[in-house]
């Protein structure tokens, strides 16, 4: 019994820990959108708990996330890296990168790298309307059956606009990740779940601003609905604000600061 207890205390723990990596994402989870090419990015993320403990007593930690994530190909075939071999994939674009993390805990932190990929096409490819479509990865770690959560995904947006009014971008996929790693609060697995969000840049106010509601499914640390806006202080140079509920209802809310610079 006391055998049982530790291996789902454990499971709970790895569950539980708000660790992720950063693909081109919106508040919380990944977005359609890839990095233009030619450009890298780096992005700097806190996830400050708002008390100094979870609603089971264990202590909240405060996260760091440090990210560079680059483009691997152009929507324009003559200018990716591949050349005209690439040319009759189209218009498909791809990223990677990888994070280091801190702050998810003793056993965690031993293990700080985290690395990502996906690949894409943006709105109107091929035809009209056409909305925009991600396939990617992230969170793949580097300790087996410990950190590699290998969160898979599929997700599509479409801007939408009616009567020349835009009603901003709505978006839907879903995610799988690794079954022994993914738990609810009973420690059962929880692996698979929705995604869907919305956002819209406020131009009626400034250009500059954005804002966002972002859902992911599932009670493991991946599951949360996420509330944030992003200001633009250039075009290379933006911050994110957000504030994520889990839905596991053990963990304490956060509050998210992201700086994301290009060059």
């Amino acid at each position: 019994m006391k055998k049982i207890s530790l291996t789902l205390a454990v499971l709970c723990i790895l569950g539980f820990s708000n660790a992720y990596a950063t693909p081109s994402t919106l508040i919380w989870s990944p977005s359609t959108d890839i990095q233009p090419y030619k450009k890298i990015h780096i992005t700097a993320d806190s996830y400050t708990p708002t008390g100094k403990t979870d609603h089971t007593g264990a202590r909240a930690y405060v996260q760091q996330v440090y990210g560079l994530t680059f483009s691997l190909l152009s929507d324009k075939p003559e200018e990716n890296l591949l050349g005209k071999v690439w040319t009759p994939l189209g218009k498909i674009m791809a990223e990677t990168g990888f994070d280091y993390k801190k702050g998810f805990g003793p056993a965690l932190d031993t293990y700080p790298w985290y690395f990502n990929f996906k690949a894409g096409v943006p709105e109107d490819t091929y035809f009209k309307y056409m909305p925009a479509f991600a396939v990617g990865v992230y969170d793949a770690g580097t300790k087996h059956n410990f950190t590699d959560y290998n969160v898979w995904y599929l997700r599509g947006a479409r801007t939408v606009s009616i009567a020349n009014v835009n009603l901003g971008r709505f978006s839907a996929g879903f995610f799988n990740g690794r079954a022994k790693l993914l738990r609810d609060k009973n420690g059962d697995r929880d692996n698979i779940g929705p995604m869907f969000a919305w956002e819209r840049t406020m131009s009626e106010i400034s250009d500059k601003l954005w804002i966002c509601v972002d859902y992911q499914g599932t009670q493991s640390s991946y599951g949360a609905m996420n509330y944030g806006f992003a200001w633009s202080f250039t075009k290379d140079i933006s911050a994110i604000v957000g504030y994520e509920i889990y839905n596991n209802p053990n963990l304490r809310d956060t509050i998210t600061f992201q700086l994301d610079v290009n060059f």
